[in-house]
């Protein structure tokens, strides 16, 4: 098992309200549009980033340091920028496309994504051709999910990240101190996305036949969830509790099992 330094980054994809009524077109469409986005997630990330696993509705990602141990923060900074444009086009690409009213697809438009990052030392273990990430590092990142940033899509930086991000990131930043449980009080520093990765949109244009294609592509790969032998939603962490108790309230685990990934660097499907 190798141990080795990286900045380590969760994109956390939220913003389903917990008043969604629950019924299986629903949670299916959900799951469905989730996996789109976590895929322009990926793809946003291009070679900078390498992706660990996927963790229901979130990815986690790592970029080991160079070999003289150096982190390149600022080129982080510019795969989370172009992460957030990604994100931001396919929903608003899924919101054109729609046909669909119910409400896993009428509210596409109030996802949002935000990002924690932190610097450490990583166990990187493989088994056979896949490889995950372990240690207190890994653990600490995970808790900088649950915290009080008054914003709803941001990046939460560690100080070591802090002190090497580009001015434009440490000028907009505001510190921030939490006691996460297992760890201690922490300070942090969070930037709101809009001051330092805003993304403008272009008018995209719509097209009847590409929008009855997508809805039916959609409904295709709902399939299985709609007719029961997949569980839509059951790993998502961003659904709110009274969603997940009326859905499946013996089944939903408080964090998703581990999805492992190729180490030749090719993603896994971003749906189950």
């Amino acid at each position: 098992m190798a141990v080795q330094r990286a900045l380590l980054v969760i994109a956390d994809i939220g913003g389903y309200t917990r008043f969604m009524k629950v019924h299986r077109v629903n949670l299916a469409h959900a799951q469905d549009i989730i996996g789109r986005l976590l895929e322009a997630v990926i793809d946003g990330a291009s070679s900078r980033l390498k992706l660990s696993k996927l963790e229901g509705d979130a990815a986690l990602f790592y970029a080991p340091a160079g070999s003289s141990g150096e982190l390149d923060v600022p080129d982080l900074m510019r795969a989370i920028h172009a992460i957030r444009r990604a994100f931001v086009l396919r929903r608003e690409q899924l919101g054109t496309d729609r046909l669909c009213t119910c409400d896993g697809c009428t509210q596409v438009g109030l996802l949002k994504i935000k990002f924690v990052v932190h610097a450490g030392d990583v166990a990187i273990q493989k088994v056979k051709s896949f490889r995950e990430l372990a240690g207190m590092d890994v653990i600490l990142v995970h808790r900088m999910l649950k915290n009080t940033v008054p914003v709803a899509e941001y990046v939460l930086m560690t100080d070591d990240v802090h002190r090497e991000a580009e001015p434009a990131f440490r000028d907009h930043s505001r510190a921030i101190e939490e006691d996460f449980e297992g760890v201690g009080p922490t300070t942090l520093h969070y930037v709101d996305l809009d001051d330092v990765a805003h993304v403008d949109v272009p008018s995209l244009p719509r097209s009847l036949l590409r929008a009855l294609w997508e809805h039916i592509k959609l409904n295709a790969r709902s399939l299985v969830y709609i007719l029961g032998f997949r569980k839509p939603c059951a790993v998502f962490r961003n659904m709110g509790p009274a969603l997940g108790e009326v859905a499946a309230p013996a089944a939903l685990p408080s964090l998703a099992p581990p999805k492992l990934v190729p180490d030749d660097g090719a993603p896994p499907p971003a749906r189950p």
